[in-house]
């Protein structure tokens, strides 16, 4: 696991490193400047090479002159930029400026007409807050237009650190150096699209620092499967052990929702799966997955807004024999799947995760989600716990905004929501976030592909979420940790996937059947 961190959280803790472990602001800036330069030399080689560096007047800009200065001293022919009022640095971009001047160098006030091979970005680094314009935004237009590899000096100049909106204008990087911790703008899109392979230089800020500072980054992410903690797969377990699971989904001609649900459900490793879909799908649910059982209406015989009365009272065992509940996809908005998304809410006390359409009717308030009022309905039952999937069209209309709003505050409205409804809320987009109601710290997802922006998808990741929860209901693991691991391990079988059959024909069956090799991997020794 790793913390991705906001500017605030970025200046606290580079001055609680200087302040608290008396790390002189120099030392890290000269030990900035050393991984940034061996970061350039993994990638370009030794040179020797023109290098541009383009500073602005706070620290970043001091951490661009003191790269230039050692690539300088490892014999490039380097230029230097001092963008702004000279007067107006920082005192360490100030001291920079002075070492640059023992060794016969001083900047230019813009951007040369030469050619060069490499150019250094730090212009703004973490710090801006406004729309970039004048002088600045012509020097990040013209760097974007020269023929030079670009090295950003901890997030491309444009890029907002907590958001990755750009801010204007951005420089489009070809390798961003990111201090200490990664920033969270870095990895969030559009900013993400500007900052080109992104490394994290180790200079002196580390997790040390979290104690003395009082509190934890916000934000973190999994980076490999050692993060991801998988149910105990118990030698002496049964099939009930392992969970048993209630898939409601398809409706009248549309099943492929609820084979993607349930296959999930098995492949991540729940015992027992019991299928609740219309009769119509009877004969593709049983060939496509003959370890499910299964329950059928038939909407034909469906009265008014209740069904009839031997499914009322199937459904009722059903709910009286699962360990949790996977509601939506493609069961419809229609009175079947009311009713459906009613007794599951409202009859029962398990654990549930809602999808698809089970989150369209939220939004469309045919069923209403209210946490006080469910508790009430279930006995005051405290302990309940629910997942909600919603892609980035579905969570704008549950929380009452725009798509455009929703995307542009994922980092703030998932949190929210989550808090409001006293649930575990899955935002997915190209970085989906998990939020969770029991939880200071927010999730952001950093495995998958472009290739998985594909039908049913969003079905697999649902299974899967519910197959691990499955198996922690009797270990009494939280609902998120479900949510958190199955978003992970889903895009990383997408990017198994896509290295085995590339991102253009990926198909949602190719991430379940890609989960079998994730898992294999997860469980040896």
């Amino acid at each position: 696991m790793e913390y991705l961190v906001t500017q605030a959280e970025m200046k606290l803790y580079d001055q609680k490193t200087i302040s608290h472990f008396r790390i002189p602001a120099v030392v890290l800036m000269e030990r900035a400047a050393l991984v940034t330069v061996e970061a350039i030399r993994q990638e370009k080689g030794y040179g020797p090479f023109r290098v541009l560096v383009v500073s602005g007047c706070g620290n970043n800009g001091g951490d661009g002159f003191a790269i230039g200065r050692l690539m300088m001293l490892q014999g490039c022919h380097t230029d230097y930029v001092l963008l702004g009022n000279r007067e107006k640095c920082s005192e360490q971009t100030a001291l920079q400026l002075e070492i640059l001047a023992q060794y016969g160098h001083t900047p230019y006030d813009t951007i040369p007409a030469d050619e060069y091979d490499i150019v250094i970005d730090a212009i703004f680094g973490i710090g801006l807050t406004r729309n970039v314009e004048g002088s600045y935004k012509e020097a990040i237009l013209r760097i974007n237009r020269m023929q030079a590899f670009v090295c950003a000096v901890d997030i491309p100049s444009g890029v907002h650190t907590d958001s990755g909106q750009i801010m204007g204008c951005a420089v489009q990087a070809d390798l961003t150096v990111a201090y200490g911790f990664h920033k969270l703008g870095e990895w969030l899109y559009p900013g993400a699209g500007c900052c080109g392979k992104i490394v994290c230089g180790q200079m002196g800020i580390d997790e040390h620092v979290f104690a003395c500072a009082g509190e934890l980054p916000r934000w973190y992410a999994y980076r490999d499967l050692s993060d991801v903690r998988l149910p105990e797969r118990r030698r002496d377990g049964n099939k009930g052990t392992f969970g048993k699971v209630l898939v409601i989904a398809g409706s009248d001609g549309i099943c492929g929702a609820a084979v993607l649900a349930a296959r999930s459900v098995f492949r991540m490793g729940a015992g027992m799966v019991r299928v609740v879909t219309s009769l119509h799908n009877r004969n593709v649910i049983q060939q496509a997955i003959p370890e499910a059982m299964d329950t059928f209406y038939d909407t034909d015989t469906w009265k008014s807004k209740k069904p009839e009365k031997s499914f009322a009272e199937a459904f009722k065992k059903a709910l009286e024999w699962a360990d949790c509940i996977l509601i939506g996809p493609g069961i419809g908005t229609g009175k079947e799947a009311v009713w459906l998304l009613e007794q599951c809410l409202y009859a029962s006390s398990l654990p549930t995760v809602i999808d698809a359409d089970g989150l369209n009717l939220l939004s469309e308030q045919k069923v209403r989600f209210c946490p006080e009022r469910i508790q009430s309905a279930v006995g005051a039952y405290p302990g309940r716990e629910f997942i909600l999937t919603p892609h980035l069209g579905e969570f704008a209309r549950l929380y009452g905004c725009t798509v455009r709003e929703a995307s542009e505050n994922i980092t703030v409205y998932p949190r929210q929501l989550a808090g409001k409804l006293q649930c575990t809320i899955v935002c997915k987009d190209a970085r989906t976030v998990v939020a969770r109601h029991d939880r200071e710290q927010t999730y952001i997802n950093l495995s998958g592909n472009e290739g998985m922006a594909t039908a049913g998808s969003g079905d697999v990741l649902a299974g899967m979420i519910t197959g691990l929860l499955a198996q922690g209901v009797k270990s009494g693991a939280k609902a998120g940790e479900a949510a958190v691991s199955g978003v992970y391990l889903h895009g990383l079988a997408g990017d198994m996937a896509a290295a085995r059959l590339g991102k253009r024909s990926l198909t949602a069956s190719d991430l379940i059947e890609q989960v079998t090799e994730l898992l294999r991997t997860a469980d040896a020794p």
